[in-house]
């Protein structure tokens, strides 16, 4: 069945950086666009970075263009979230999702990873 583990979050100062890693399985990794999503206490859940399958178009939310970059390895099928700058809004549960004919899996999420950070 689809599986996203995340991992690499913790607990940070602000300014420092922090690198998120997602292992996708269950799926055809190299034919889906990807995706990092953050959901704070008491928010909705934010769409932060977007990759295409082929790595070429990148899109980000305007709270963290500039000082987020996401990236992929599809041999590895993992996805990956370098966050610069952090800032204490920043603090949520990551977790990234798979994209497939335009449509986000949102059936399945992993368990997320936690980023706090402290000002």
């Amino acid at each position: 069945q689809v599986q996203f583990v995340e991992s690499g979050g913790g607990s940070v100062q602000a300014g420092r950086s922090l690198t998120l890693s997602c292992a996708a399985s269950g799926i055809i990794f190299s034919a889906n666009d990807m995706g990092w999503f953050r959901r704070a206490p008491g928010n909705e859940r934010e769409r932060v970075a977007t990759i295409s399958s082929e790595g070429r178009r990148k899109d980000y939310a305007d709270s963290v263009k500039g000082r987020f970059i996401i990236s992929r390895d599809n041999r590895k099928n993992t996805v990956y979230l370098q966050m610069n700058s952090l800032k204490p809004e920043d603090t949520a549960v990551y977790c990234c999702n798979a994209r497939l004919a335009g449509k986000w899996r949102t059936s399945t999420w992993g368990q997320g990873t936690q980023v706090t950070v402290s000002s």
